[in-house]
């Protein structure tokens, strides 16, 4: 029986999970340097351990609005296939083992431009959507161009 390990977050009142082998770490949020210009969901960026880091809002992301900054605002530090990015995301204080029997496919055609979410995991009094990070930043519009600026900066 497989178990995944899913740090749980919110944005607004869905509960999302990231896995936990993308998860750097969990930072209160401070300042951010705010870079002009960049793409409507990209605030700018932080430096963690030494690495500048973008940061992205998942309320802009995943519903287009903007996020109400309060003391439950965390960033989650992930590492997809190439880069690491920071998530700036509400609530982000549990870990959860889900098992492979609560994992559901979510593989409907109107899924196509989040197809980032991976799969829903059917708790007996919740549901939390897996994100896949690697997908997740690809399909968001000119983050090439982003993660090709924050590359050359760490060479």
């Amino acid at each position: 029986m497989d178990i995944s390990k899913v740090v749980v977050f919110r944005t607004r009142d869905e509960e999302y999970g990231m896995p936990i082998e993308h998860v750097i770490s969990i930072e209160k949020l401070e300042d951010i340097n705010v870079i002009p210009n960049m793409p409507y969901y990209m605030k700018g960026v932080v430096k963690v351990r030494g690495e500048l880091i973008p940061v992205l809002d998942t309320h802009q992301i995943f519903h287009r609005q903007h996020m109400t900054m309060d003391e439950d605002v965390k960033l989650i530090v992930i590492q997809s296939d190439d880069i690491s990015a920071a998530l700036i995301v509400k609530e982000a204080k549990e870990i959860l083992d889900i098992q492979e029997e609560q994992l559901k496919s979510i593989s409907i055609g109107a899924f196509q431009a989040t197809k980032y979410f991976e799969a829903v995991a059917s708790l007996e009094d919740r549901l939390i959507t897996i994100i896949n990070p690697t997908l997740l930043l690809a399909s968001l519009e000119n983050f090439a161009v982003v993660k090709e600026g924050m590359l050359s900066h760490q060479s």
